[in-house]
C-alpha cells in the first residue's frame, strides 16, 4: 500500500488547530473529507505538528496510506479540488518511503511568529498578525531571546496542561527582527511543549516595550515556574513554517 507525503498551508483563524477533536472543527477534518471524496477511502492521516486554535501553517506535512496508486500532481489536483472553498491547500504530493512517518522523522521544526508593531490597526492581515500598538525594541528582544537558545528546562514557557513527558527541550535558534511595521520572530527545535512558542513570544514583547530587562527573562527561565513567565502571546501571530527531514538534510 502506498504512503503519500503531503506539504499543506491553511488559515487556521476559524479552526481548532490542526487535530482532529471532539465539539470543533479540524483542518485535519478536512484532508480526511477531501481523501474520502478523491478515492473513496476512509484513511488515518498523521501531521507533523499538532498547531493549535487559531495556529496558521504555511508548510505542515502530513502522511497517510492508500491502497490507490495516485501519480502525485494529480493527487495534490484532486485534493485542493475537494478541499475548495476551505482555507487549506495542498501545495506538494509526493509518494514516500513506507517508514517515514510526518511526525516522527521528523528533525526540526520552525516557527514564525508575527508582531504588527504600529500605532494603525491591521485590516489585510486581520487575524494573522499580533497586533501590538507600539514600536517595539527588536534589538533588545533579540538581545534577550539568546539567553533561551540551547538545552533548557523550559517549564515556564509550557501550558500548564502540556503532556509531554519533560519539560528538558533544545532550542536551536530563535531570533527577532523588524521587517518594516512588523517584528518576526523566527524559533526552530526538533520538538516544541506546548504554548511554547507563544510564552517566549509574550515574554519577549514585554522586553521589546521595555518592562523586562533580559536578566528579567533569563531569571523566568531559571524560575522553571509557569507563573514566572509573561502574557501568552495570540495563536493569531503564529505560523509553522517548515518541517525537516533526514532526506532534506
Amino acid at each position: 500500500m502506498p504512503r503519500y507525503r503531503l506539504i499543506i498551508e491553511y488559515d487556521g483563524t476559524r479552526f481548532f488547530g490542526w487535530q482532529s477533536q471532539a465539539g470543533g472543527e479540524a483542518v485535519q477534518d478536512h484532508i480526511v473529507e477531501a481523501i474520502l471524496k478523491a478515492s473513496g477511502e476512509e484513511v488515518s492521516v498523521r501531521g507533523a505538528g499538532r498547531t493549535d486554535s487559531g495556529v496558521h501553517a504555511l508548510g505542515q506535512v502530513v502522511h497517510f496510506d492508500s491502497a490507490k496508486d495516485w501519480q502525485p500532481y494529480r493527487l495534490r489536483e484532486a485534493l485542493n479540488f475537494h478541499l475548495r472553498p476551505e482555507p487549506v491547500s495542498v501545495l506538494e504530493a509526493a509518494v514516500a518511503d513506507p517508514e517515514f512517518d510526518a511526525r516522527f522523522s521528523a528533525t526540526a521544526r520552525h516557527y514564525l511568529y508575527r508582531i504588527l508593531s504600529r500605532r494603525a490597526p491591521p485590516t489585510v492581515d486581520l487575524n494573522r498578525v499580533w497586533w501590538v500598538p507600539i514600536e517595539l525594541d527588536a534589538d533588545a528582544m533579540h538581545g534577550a531571546a539568546q539567553a533561551l537558545v540551547g538545552h533548557h528546562d523550559f517549564t515556564t514557557f509550557r501550558a500548564s496542561g502540556c503532556q509531554a513527558n519533560s519539560p528538558m527541550r533544545t532550542l536551536d535558534s530563535l531570533n527577532v527582527s523588524r521587517v518594516g511595521a512588523e517584528i518576526h520572530v523566527t524559533a526552530s527545535a526538533r520538538s516544541f511543549l506546548h504554548n511554547q512558542v507563544r510564552s517566549i513570544v509574550g515574554s519577549l514583547k514585554l522586553v521589546g516595550d521595555g518592562k523586562w530587562s533580559a536578566g528579567d527573562l533569563r531569571a523566568a527561565l531559571e524560575a522553571s515556574h509557569r507563573p514566572a513567565c509573561g502574557p501568552v502571546a495570540p495563536a493569531s501571530g503564529l505560523y509553522l513554517t517548515k518541517v525537516d527531514y533526514p532526506t532534506e538534510e
